[in-house]
């Protein structure tokens, strides 16, 4: 058997990471704080990395299915967890730029 996604009727069944979206909803949220890692595609990119690799994969089909299961606490502390992913992600790859820069 092939690997991959797994398919009914040769059509993938959709799965994606519903902190991607809240991820990037993040970044954008606080970009202009870090003019120089904004203005680079390769850092930005750095960034999105880190912070997903800091939050644990939420694979859903439709963003409802993972919303609607969520309290209302559990909606500010997922929200709360991205944003301090993000922020983290933004402090670590600027650091890195700047050491890297004076090698």
């Amino acid at each position: 058997m092939a690997r991959g996604m797994p398919t009914m009727k040769s059509e993938p069944i959709p799965a994606r990471n519903h902190n991607e979206e809240a991820v990037y909803e993040a970044i954008g949220a606080v970009l202009d704080d870090y003019p120089a890692v904004a203005k680079n595609a390769d850092l930005l990119a750095d960034v999105t990395c880190v912070a997903l690799n800091r939050l644990p994969p939420r694979y859903i089909r439709h963003a409802v299915d993972y919303l609607f299961y969520l309290t209302d606490r559990e909606r500010q502390q997922h929200a709360k967890s991205v944003r301090e992913a993000v922020r983290h992600a933004f402090e670590f790859v600027q650091a890195r730029a700047v050491v890297g820069a004076r090698s």
